[in-house]
């Protein structure tokens, strides 16, 4: 029997990039997955669509304090290092992650990081016109702190394809931006959103909730799952349909939800520009996303996010 090797970890960015230097060298190309790790299965759908389109796979795992704001849980997400490098260990057999980039903080900002942002120095990225709306509306400075932690990842790892999950749609549109319009030679390359049997998107918060709260929890993706019924009922024609009746059809299911869930937004939007919507045309479609507050056992909530795409 083959004993999986671990892959290689790497703690400074010039471990990576003498690392990226000699696949360089070697023509060898690299695939990347940015991660804060509390891996599961989505993620590791990411992986192994890299380890098939790419000579090396690079996954990093780093709790970025950036897109936290001061009143929200940086010192209560999961931190699994040790069950994270397991899983890539054991969780591929035919061929292997490469290397796993875990940096202290210290080396991702070295001119130090407050959570609060009048209080931060140093360089910073933000993409305008597609971060203010949506997750940006509740959450001023996250998406700015995923520009500006993907920034750099990116200016280290150079990779020639980057690997991001749909089920963090916004993030998707901010980070093609990013791409984009900072001339970084990187693909993008964006995954269906991976389930659990529930329907429910997998999610490193998902670790907050009880079984219970999980199977409720379903309810958000089938009431995306309604509001999508309805658009292609009734654009076979080719015709446009509203997106209020469309939302209709969401909130309906959402009411269902058990006591204690709060819907925290609903949005229909143009899937590139995530401008609001008030008709979805075929051909063009709409990117459906929400957020919703779950209760848990302890008492707090977990803030589940997820989306649909109509054609």
């Amino acid at each position: 029997m083959t004993v999986a090797s671990a892959p290689r970890i790497l703690r400074t960015v010039q471990q990576v990039r003498q690392w990226r230097l000699d696949c360089l060298l070697n023509r060898e190309s690299v695939g990347f997955i940015p991660t804060m790790g509390a891996l599961h299965a989505g993620h590791c759908s990411l992986i192994a669509e890299s380890l098939k389109q790419n000579d090396h796979t690079m996954v990093s795992i780093f709790v970025n304090p950036s897109q936290f704001a001061p009143h929200e849980d940086l010192d209560a997400y999961p931190r699994t290092v040790d069950s994270d490098m397991d899983q890539l260990t054991k969780a591929f057999t035919k061929k292997q992650v490469s290397a796993v980039f875990i940096p202290k903080v210290s080396e991702m900002y070295p001119s130090g990081i407050e959570l609060e942002v009048s209080k931060q120095r140093g360089a910073f990225v933000t993409v305008h016109g597609c971060s203010e709306q949506l997750e940006g509306g509740s959450r001023p400075q996250f998406f700015r702190g995923v520009a500006t932690v993907v920034s750099k990842l990116l200016n280290v790892v150079t990779p020639e394809k980057v690997y991001f999950g749909q089920k963090d749609a916004q993030q998707c549109v901010v980070i093609r931006n990013l791409v984009k319009d900072m001339l970084i030679n990187t693909e993008v390359v964006v995954l269906p959103t991976l389930r659990e049997s529930s329907g429910l998107a997998m999610s490193s918060r998902n670790a907050y909730l009880s079984e219970e709260a999980k199977s409720e929890s379903s309810v958000i993706y089938r009431a995306l799952k309604a509001g999508e019924s309805f658009y292609d009922e009734h654009s076979k024609d080719g015709e446009a349909v509203d997106a209020y009746l469309i939302s209709n059809e969401i909130r309906n299911v959402l009411s269902t939800a058990p006591s204690g869930f709060k819907l925290e937004y609903l949005s229909i939007s143009h899937p590139e520009t995530l401008d609001d919507l008030t008709t979805v045309k075929p051909g063009i479609g709409a990117l459906i996303s929400t957020a919703v507050r779950v209760p848990r056992e302890d008492g707090q909530e977990t803030r589940l996010i997820d989306n649909i795409v109509l054609k």
